[in-house]
């Protein structure tokens, strides 16, 4: 299985949504709440490119985007071989 690593605000209603579809699919995943963090934010920005909308996701060690990004790739079904 992938590693998932995923960068997530506790106030974030995008970050809830990804983590109950990833939980609706059976991925398993590490949460990195920014929220107060100032270090994990920073090590956000630096993986994401910058970016600092939540979520922000990993698969692999790759970025995959925000949640947006993670229902476009399960749309052209691409999700489930990343996730392999």
């Amino acid at each position: 299985m992938a590693e998932v690593v995923i960068y997530t605000k506790t106030y974030c209603p995008f970050s809830q949504k990804c983590k109950e579809f990833l939980k609706e699919k059976n991925v398993e995943f590490d949460e990195k709440l920014v929220d107060g963090d100032p270090l994990t934010l920073a090590e956000m920005k630096i993986k994401s490119g910058e970016r600092v909308d939540t979520p922000q996701i990993f698969i692999n060690g790759h970025h995959i985007g925000n949640y947006d990004d993670l229902k476009t790739l399960e749309a052209g079904g691409k999700l489930g071989k990343l996730l392999k």
